[in-house]
């Protein structure tokens, strides 16, 4: 299976999960789940109604209480066929950051981001609850579904026997998790802050992700980084920066 029909597939359950989070908050249970013939699966819920999620994407409520689950789903009422892309999310507060050893450049992102009134959310200061990473970002991507990558020069690298070819890297923490974060979220929705782009190896060479560099300061990267986020929901007033 190529990274596309892999990213497609953990896009689909990212969806599922979401779906069954508004369902659970709103007090109602799932009793039942059932296959649609191998188009995707139904859920049976406690007051009745059907949530049928096809693998297109596609989310249909029927049955009993259809109106109800529509609701809190944030679909029309009396829509029959609307896509996910169709269900409504609340203003975002909250957005992934993953950095490596470089501390000030942490601090600076962090106060800038609240400054803008959003919680960043740091991946290994989130509790474990028995959970792996993976399943750790995939609770968290109902609430925040944006991230910012700080690619510093921590480490050194080269190919074998090639010293001279010595280049500064990113932390393989931070590679590892820019990846998972590409494949859960997609690329237009992560942004690579880059320390020293013409001294640093580029953690990836995936074509079209969104690279910011800075040389000092991450506070060079404002206008960028908040455009790029208003462009994805986030509510940040550019006039002020």
């Amino acid at each position: 299976m190529d990274n596309l029909g892999l990213f497609v597939i953990l896009k689909k359950l990212i969806n599922m999960k979401e779906i069954e989070l508004k369902i659970t908050q709103s007090g109602l249970t799932i009793t039942q789940e059932k296959d649609l013939a191998g188009n995707g699966k139904q859920l049976v819920l406690s007051n009745g109604a059907k949530v049928n999620f096809y693998n297109t994407g596609t989310v249909q409520v029927q049955g009993k209480n259809a109106d109800f689950v529509r609701e809190i789903l944030n679909m029309e009422v009396g829509e029959l066929a609307p896509t996910y892309s169709t269900i409504k999310r609340e203003s975002k507060a909250e957005v992934f950051v993953v950095y490596g050893h470089d501390q000030d450049a942490r601090t600076q992102l962090e106060a800038m981001l609240r400054r803008w009134n959003i919680k960043p959310i740091i991946l290994d200061q989130l509790p474990s609850e028995g959970q792996t990473i993976i399943e750790k970002l995939e609770k968290h991507t109902a609430i925040a579904d944006f991230c910012v990558v700080l690619a510093t020069p921590d480490d050194e690298g080269y190919r074998r026997g090639k010293e001279d070819e010595k280049v500064f890297r990113a932390r393989q923490n931070v590679v590892l998790e820019l990846g998972m974060m590409l494949t859960l979220l997609g690329r237009d929705k992560v942004a690579i802050l880059l320390k020293d782009q013409f001294k640093m190896e580029r953690p990836s060479d995936i074509q079209g992700l969104i690279y910011i560099p800075f040389k000092d300061d991450v506070k060079e990267c404002a206008l960028t980084l908040a455009k790029e986020m208003v462009a994805k929901g986030y509510n940040i007033n550019i006039s002020d920066l």
